[in-house]
Protein backbone atom coordinates (compact mmCIF):
# COMPACT_ATOMS: atom_id res chain seq x y z
CA UNK A 1 0.00 0.00 0.00
CA UNK A 2 1.43 3.39 -1.35
CA UNK A 3 1.28 6.23 1.27
CA UNK A 4 1.20 10.01 -0.18
CA UNK A 5 1.14 13.05 1.86
CA UNK A 6 -0.93 16.15 0.10
CA UNK A 7 -1.42 19.66 1.92
CA UNK A 8 -5.23 20.84 2.42
CA UNK A 9 -4.96 23.63 -0.92
CA UNK A 10 -2.76 21.31 -3.05
CA UNK A 11 -5.42 18.69 -2.53
CA UNK A 12 -8.39 21.32 -3.44
CA UNK A 13 -6.39 21.69 -6.79
CA UNK A 14 -5.66 18.58 -7.73
CA UNK A 15 -8.99 16.34 -6.39
CA UNK A 16 -9.66 14.48 -9.21
CA UNK A 17 -6.29 13.04 -9.58
CA UNK A 18 -5.91 12.31 -5.55
CA UNK A 19 -9.19 10.12 -6.07
CA UNK A 20 -7.65 8.42 -9.21
CA UNK A 21 -4.67 7.66 -7.37
CA UNK A 22 -7.10 6.08 -4.57
CA UNK A 23 -8.90 3.88 -6.60
CA UNK A 24 -5.60 2.79 -7.80
CA UNK A 25 -4.30 1.19 -3.94
CA UNK A 26 -2.86 4.60 -3.39
CA UNK A 27 -3.87 6.23 0.42
CA UNK A 28 -3.78 9.73 0.47
CA UNK A 29 -2.83 11.39 4.37
CA UNK A 30 -4.16 15.13 4.35
CA UNK A 31 -1.95 17.87 5.93
CA UNK A 32 -2.49 21.04 7.32
CA UNK A 33 0.89 23.00 8.08
CA UNK A 34 2.86 19.59 7.81
CA UNK A 35 0.11 18.04 10.49
CA UNK A 36 -1.72 15.30 9.65
CA UNK A 37 -5.47 15.99 9.85
CA UNK A 38 -7.11 13.08 7.65
CA UNK A 39 -6.39 10.06 5.19
CA UNK A 40 -8.43 9.05 2.23
CA UNK A 41 -8.48 5.73 1.57
CA UNK A 42 -10.91 3.47 -1.12
CA UNK A 43 -14.20 2.54 0.30
CA UNK A 44 -14.74 -1.11 0.30
CA UNK A 45 -18.07 -2.44 0.63
CA UNK A 46 -18.51 -5.53 2.29
CA UNK A 47 -18.63 -8.59 0.93
CA UNK A 48 -21.48 -11.62 1.72
CA UNK A 49 -18.31 -13.79 2.62
CA UNK A 50 -16.57 -11.20 4.87
CA UNK A 51 -20.57 -10.61 6.43
CA UNK A 52 -20.71 -14.03 7.23
CA UNK A 53 -17.24 -14.11 9.00
CA UNK A 54 -18.48 -11.47 11.12
CA UNK A 55 -21.54 -13.35 12.00
CA UNK A 56 -19.67 -16.33 12.66
CA UNK A 57 -17.18 -15.09 14.46
CA UNK A 58 -19.79 -13.36 17.04
CA UNK A 59 -18.37 -9.43 16.14
CA UNK A 60 -21.96 -9.22 14.73
CA UNK A 61 -25.27 -10.15 15.55
CA UNK A 62 -28.52 -9.16 14.05
CA UNK A 63 -31.60 -11.04 12.65
CA UNK A 64 -32.15 -9.48 9.92
CA UNK A 65 -35.30 -7.81 11.31
CA UNK A 66 -35.88 -3.88 11.11
CA UNK A 67 -34.37 -2.18 14.42
CA UNK A 68 -36.57 0.35 16.61
CA UNK A 69 -36.07 3.52 17.52
CA UNK A 70 -33.76 4.13 20.72
CA UNK A 71 -35.19 5.73 23.70
CA UNK A 72 -33.36 8.49 24.61
CA UNK A 73 -31.09 7.56 27.58
CA UNK A 74 -30.72 11.75 29.07
CA UNK A 75 -33.51 12.83 31.15
CA UNK A 76 -33.97 16.17 31.87
CA UNK A 77 -34.92 17.03 35.32
CA UNK A 78 -37.23 20.27 34.71
CA UNK A 79 -38.83 19.20 32.14
CA UNK A 80 -37.53 20.78 29.35
CA UNK A 81 -35.34 19.06 26.41
CA UNK A 82 -31.80 19.30 25.82
CA UNK A 83 -31.72 21.77 22.91
CA UNK A 84 -33.38 24.13 25.56
CA UNK A 85 -30.59 23.44 27.90
CA UNK A 86 -27.50 23.81 24.97
CA UNK A 87 -29.89 27.10 24.03
CA UNK A 88 -29.83 28.34 27.36
CA UNK A 89 -26.01 27.57 27.86
CA UNK A 90 -24.99 29.86 24.90
CA UNK A 91 -26.70 33.05 26.48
Amino acid sequence: MRERRIGIRELRSKLSECIRDVKQGTTIVVTDHGLKVARIVAATEPTEDKLAALKASGKILWSGRKLRKAKPKVQVRDGGTVSDIVIENRR
